[in-house]
């Protein structure tokens, strides 16, 4: 076993810290044992100017979460219904691959889980040619040592901070310290990074951090003290985006709050009170964002074809 491994025996990468023996078979908190599950892995357009570009972010799409929000978009492969078993040599090529699509860079989604893999990937790829960004889109939900097994793996991180309120971040996510262990996670973040770079040229993010807040109905007041806490921490050392795309998924339209849009008067609070605190630097979404088209097919697109991963019925 190396020292990887062992973070997966008794596995301690997130702060749910399940301690499950995934090496073994067992599922932790995430829904995954070690085998590395991928639901899908393609050039994606939507993400901000910067990482998108284009021609594309190559974001690989791995199955299973550590925080299992009740509003999550992307529940099919957050719940661990979708993806195909790959190898990391698998893996590897498939970071090769989108590179050779003409990728922009290597868009990590919801990888903490599989942060050992990913290392190993990462080193086999680069040994072959691998050569662009390397991006960690994460739900915020990290541990600073597991983040610190990728310092110098990783040249943007792209967390959410979704809650400062603890008893919001128990209701929609089961994780009253998820504010403590963000704050936590984005000073691990930002340290390694450093203030983000732009490419003058091509206007995309060579290293940093983007910080993304989702905008949530009926929670203004999060939002402000999201944005707040994020400038009077960083200020405009790090990117901010403020997203009013929440989606009412079909598991949540009978919510009181959940089962409704973000309205317009909402989200321009939140926008208009970043912009009076002096926020500068960042993206906002204009227009109807709150789109399920804007969700792609977690249908195995660019996976090597295995055995299929997929929750019994």
């Amino acid at each position: 076993m190396n020292r990887l491994d062992s973070f997966m025996s008794a596995c301690v990468l997130c702060p749910r810290m399940c301690r499950a023996d995934r090496l073994a078979g067992r599922t932790g908190y995430c829904r995954e044992t070690a085998e590395l599950v991928v639901a899908r892995a393609a050039l994606h357009m939507w993400e901000e100017e910067c990482i998108s570009g284009k021609s594309g972010s190559g974001t690989v799409f791995f199955s299973g979460c550590n925080l299992g929000c009740i509003f999550c978009q992307n529940h099919n492969i957050s719940q661990a219904k979708a993806g195909k078993v790959i190898s990391v040599g698998r893996l590897s090529d498939i970071f090769l691959e989108l590179q050779g699509q003409g990728a922009n860079n290597i868009n990590l989604v919801t990888p903490t889980h599989y942060v050992p893999q990913i290392i190993e990937a990462l080193d086999l790829a680069k040994g072959k040619g691998l050569n662009i960004p390397i991006v960690y889109n994460t739900g915020g939900y990290e541990r600073t040592e597991t983040l610190t097994l990728l310092r110098g793996y990783v040249d943007i991180y792209l967390p959410d901070f979704k809650y400062m309120d603890e008893r919001l971040a128990e209701e929609y996510s089961h994780a009253p310290d998820y504010p403590a262990y963000a704050k936590q996670a984005l000073e691990e973040m930002v340290s390694q990074t450093g203030e983000f770079q732009m490419d003058e040229t091509s206007g995309l993010l060579k290293k940093g951090v983007l910080v993304r807040h989702l905008v949530l109905p009926g929670q203004v007041r999060n939002s402000k003290e999201v944005i707040r806490y994020l400038y009077e921490a960083y200020g405009n050392h790090i990117l901010i985006s403020i997203m009013n795309q929440y989606t009412p998924m079909p598991h949540t339209r009978n919510h009181l709050l959940l089962g409704r849009k973000v309205t317009k008067r909402e989200y321009d609070k939140v926008v208009d009170f970043a912009l009076g605190i002096g926020v500068e630097c960042g993206y906002i979404q204009e227009g109807e964002a709150a789109l399920e088209s804007f969700i792609p097919e977690f249908d195995g697109e660019g996976v090597e074809e295995s055995s299929f991963h997929q929750e019994s019925v």
